[in-house]
């Protein structure tokens, strides 16, 4: 299994703050599936950063670059046309209580 990171780039700055109902609506969809990748032992780490840009990070096991790809393509934000998505190969290196 190797791992993988996206990037979720929304459509504006600040956007948190300023989201209408349906983009509230598609982002709380989005929360949900990966509320249940994490349960299924998919994801390993998910959240935005904070501030002025509230780009979203997913970091997640995948087989190969194709499965990778259809997990990120498949997120409501991304799939919806709300934000648009940024994969990458990733390796965790240092996590609390991952091998240390």
């Amino acid at each position: 299994m190797s791992e993988w990171i996206y990037f979720i780039h929304p459509p504006r700055e600040n956007f948190a703050a300023t989201m209408t109902p349906e983009e509230n609506e598609v982002w709380r969809i989005h929360f949900e599936r990966l509320q249940r990748l994490l349960r299924e032992g998919v994801m390993i780490l998910v959240g935005p950063t904070l501030g002025v840009v509230n780009t979203g990070i997913a970091i997640f096991e995948a087989p190969d670059e194709a499965a990778a790809r259809r997990i990120m393509d498949e997120d409501p934000t991304i799939a919806t046309g709300y934000a648009r998505g940024e994969l990458r190969p990733f390796r965790v290196s240092l996590l609390r209580g991952r091998g240390d």
